[in-house]
């Protein structure tokens, strides 16, 4: 199932400070070729992290985008969207 909303936010500072602190859900980092990474936690700290460089491989596939989407159960979110994105940073989910 595709993300709920298909909206493309720039992997940038300001796009990801547009989001309020405390709003928990999942997100995805991509750009043109690849989905890179997709994660879940409060969406603005973990994409800040992601942007500050705590995953080094991330920002090493030159990350341009990211989707977002607010939910109660990101953990069953996330891997539903792990198992259809197979992005390139992420352990494989059986």
């Amino acid at each position: 199932m595709p993300f709920d909303n298909d909206r493309p936010w720039s992997f940038d500072r300001q796009a990801i400070e547009s989001f309020q602190a405390g709003q928990t859900g999942v997100y995805a980092i991509y750009n043109a070729r690849t989905w890179i990474y997709i994660g879940r936690g409060d969406i603005r700290q973990r994409l800040l992290d992601h942007l500050n460089g705590d995953i080094p491989s991330i920002n090493a596939n030159s990350p341009t985008h990211f989707r977002a989407e607010v939910t109660e159960d990101s953990i069953k979110r996330e891997q539903q969207l792990l198992r259809e994105y197979v992005p390139a940073c992420n352990p494989r989910v059986g």
